[in-house]
């Protein structure tokens, strides 16, 4: 995937339409996922502040948005705050704490007047109570919407997220409500914060580190991995735009090997 860093607006645009107009050819992933990776480092290149970065990466997250509208994609899962991200100094938890609450006043309107229907997962009970009254309030909102579903991690990580799967399993064993031969794959992907949810087709992960990074570990048992090197504060919708076409050139093989 191409960086396209210093490309004039005026071709960065035309590319962007070729690019859109090509992918609409294919077959589009109905679900994408994000690891949005490297606010830090683009900061830090500028000699900036880490907030700065994710500031700049709460454009980006706009970019990814208005790009999957466009191209079809149903639902949009990004991962914005991981259960590690907490081990990070207070000073620059506050400060992505202030930007959840800033991205959910300014982008609530045109979110609902684009028909994008907000879903926020994780353990939020660890939110700041203003930042968690904000997701609340976006998701209230928003809940109308049926174009496409925005799904928000924040206070999320996935090994949590499995284990307290099976904790509510065995309670519901516990409580005769469940018998043990009754727990298979789908029964345990009910217990998931992203039950009733199309499983990713594409896990798109920026600033080229080659992990999943504790995300989403059940549901992309099937996904198609593409790792780009562009920092997440430059991910543009030409290079959301080439992740589709790229997965466009995959053979989906689900395990079945070819005789």
């Amino acid at each position: 995937m191409s960086e396209c860093g210093a490309m004039p607006d005026t071709e960065r645009s035309e590319r962007r339409e070729r690019l859109l107009v090509e992918a609409l050819r294919g077959e589009v992933p109905a679900h994408v996922a994000i690891i949005m990776d490297g606010n830090g480092r683009w900061a830090e290149s500028r000699g900036l502040p880490r907030w700065e970065g994710h500031r700049e990466g709460a454009k980006a997250v706009r970019e990814a948005v208005v790009a999957s509208l466009e191209v079809g994609v149903r639902q949009l899962t990004l991962y914005a705050f991981s259960n590690e991200n907490w081990l990070r100094p207070a000073t620059e938890i506050a400060a992505l704490m202030d930007l959840l609450v800033e991205y959910a006043a300014s982008e609530v309107e045109e979110l609902r007047e684009r028909g994008v229907r907000v879903r926020v997962f994780g353990d939020l009970e660890r939110l700041a109570p203003e930042a968690r009254a904000a997701v609340q309030r976006l998701e209230a909102a928003t809940g109308a919407g049926e174009k496409m579903s925005l799904n928000l991690a924040i206070s999320y990580g996935s090994r949590s997220e499995i284990a307290r799967a099976a904790r509510r399993l065995v309670e519901q064993a516990l409580a005769g409500a469940l018998r043990p031969e009754e727990v298979d794959a789908e029964r345990f992907a009910r217990e998931l914060y992203t039950a009733g949810w199309p499983d990713p087709d594409l896990l798109i992960r920026t600033s080229g580190e080659q992990r999943v990074s504790n995300f989403l570990l059940w549901q992309i048992a099937y996904a198609e991995l593409l790792v780009t090197p562009v920092l997440w504060p430059d991910f543009d919708q030409t290079h959301f735009f080439e992740a589709v076409l790229e997965y466009q050139r995959r053979e989906r093989r689900y395990g079945r090997v070819e005789v």
